[in-house]
């Protein structure tokens, strides 16, 4: 499975971005979906899951609220809206899968090559 992360770019506070994930390849399901980003000088960190059907949602505290995951399995594509953007928001933003129904304890499986977010103040 291949995935490419799009929809990234520089947004003022309090604005918003909806980046997309495509994935091709042998996308087959079920495989569940996330999103995680990296700052500059920091570790990645998760932001946001959601199940194979598209029924169940995780987000970390940083972003909920705030952040709203989607999927279109139809088209293979996954979605995260970003509302009310700060600067603390500002990272790479990395699409990744994990082949099953929901996420578990254990590395994702794929990864897609990340787009930059960044918040201006």
């Amino acid at each position: 499975v291949q995935l490419q992360a799009s929809g990234g770019g520089l947004v003022h506070v309090g604005g918003s971005l909806r980046l997309s994930c495509a994935a091709s390849g042998r996308t087959a399901g079920p495989y569940a979906m996330g999103w995680f980003r990296q700052a500059p000088g920091k570790e990645r960190e998760f932001v946001a899951a959601i199940r194979w059907s598209g029924d169940r949602t995780y987000y970390a505290d940083s972003v909920k609220g705030r952040f709203a995951i989607s999927r279109d399995n139809t088209h293979d594509t996954v979605y995260l809206q970003m509302n009310s953007l700060n600067p603390e928001d500002t990272a790479v933003y990395y699409c990744a899968a994990q082949q099953g129904l929901w996420i578990q304890g254990r590395d994702m499986d794929y990864w897609g090559r990340g787009t930059q977010v960044t918040v201006s103040s």
